[in-house]
């Protein structure tokens, strides 16, 4: 295994960017296409509506993700103490950013050990899957879930953005039995996501036939990590490659509905330019189990604990809200039914 001591810098120039520079995809995420069904005599109470599942064994108190993000790093680690405190108290389950830079250097796992921060949060740990071709395999995955105490473990996958780094890793060949061996040997739940261009219907059936317990579509239309390195990269050359992928990717709805036919018993988590609590509630119509952001939450997390509470439970409140307007009780009642694509009339 070769470490790559660029990992820390590379985090710190990644969240810097993501602040700073406009890396928003050139495609929406399709969620615009869909508005729900005003139910004017809901007969429910607002008090009524429960956001409450389980997920893996753990109650999960409100439907919301917050997505893999960060860690590593000096800031980082204020980002994800902020971002773990906030989601224990709203009720949001929590992805960890990749773990990559803690298993090589140990010294910069305290970055990532937010347990004592939310003790009871459905918590997701996270490595890059195309490691398994770079010397990584069930060990380094063991120790990413034992070095955070997480419930499960996120496997993302990356091959534009890996395709675009002067130091990425582009070998993803054979990684679907690489993780079917994973899952078999882990001893807890393994998901899947995209970082932000969408999960394909054939990949679904790949990932579903190696076991994998849940997806996390993580579509286009949110941050676009091409853009992301255009920034990072002071190469013209290369920058000039990764601007053209702005508009790459399979948007979430899109992906979200292909994967949701291929993923029919097991969870679906949605994420992928998802701005609001009304988004959530529409992935949520559509088949997700969890809508998940990133971008609305690093940039309150940046500023403050104060500001990531507030943030979160405007999201939550604005998904509650949505429900009870169009007339659902529970999640189990949050059904395709509740929404009508704009493209129909009346």
């Amino acid at each position: 295994m070769k470490k790559d001591t660029q990992i820390p810098q590379r985090k710190d120039e990644h969240i810097y960017i993501n602040l700073e520079k406009d890396v928003a995809s050139r495609l929406t995420s399709g969620l615009e296409g869909y508005r729900f069904v005003h139910q004017a005599l809901p007969e429910l109470s607002l008090a009524e509506v429960d956001l409450r599942q389980t997920l893996f064994g753990v109650e999960v108190g409100v439907p919301l993700l917050v997505s893999s993000m960060t860690g590593g790093t000096a800031n980082a680690a204020r980002i994800n103490r902020h971002l773990a405190e906030a989601a224990a108290e709203v009720g949001l389950a929590l992805g960890v950013g990749s773990q990559r830079a803690a298993i090589e250097d140990p010294s910069l796992a305290a970055g990532f050990q937010v347990r004592r921060y939310a003790p009871k949060v459905l918590l997701l740990a996270n490595l890059g899957a195309v490691q398994l071709n770079y010397g990584y395999g069930i060990d380094e995955c063991r120790r990413a879930v034992e070095m955070i105490e997480a419930d499960g473990l996120i496997l993302h996958l990356n091959p534009l953005q890996e395709a675009l780094q002067p130091e990425g890793n582009v070998d993803f060949r054979g990684l679907a039995d690489k993780i079917a061996q994973v899952k078999a040997a882990l001893g807890v739940p393994l998901i899947v996501k995209e970082v932000g261009w969408g999960l394909s219907d054939a990949a679904a059936r790949l990932l579903y036939a190696a076991g994998v317990d849940a997806l996390d579509v993580a579509g286009a239309g949110g941050t676009s990590w091409s853009q992301v390195e255009m920034y990072r990269n002071p190469d013209p050359y290369r920058a000039a490659t990764a601007g053209v992928f702005a508009d790459w990717g399979i948007p979430t709805v899109e992906s979200l509905l292909a994967v949701r036919q291929v993923f029919k018993d097991r969870p679906v988590f949605a994420s992928g330019g998802l701005r609001t609590g009304v988004d959530v509630a529409k992935c949520l119509a559509l088949g997700a189990s969890l809508g998940g952001m990133a971008e609305p939450f690093l940039k309150a997390a940046n500023e403050s604990l104060e500001a990531t509470v507030k943030t979160m439970g405007m999201m939550v409140d604005q998904a509650r809200i949505a429900m009870f307007a169009c007339g659902a009780r529970s999640l189990a009642e949050m059904t395709p039914d509740k929404l009508r694509s704009t493209l129909q009339r009346g």
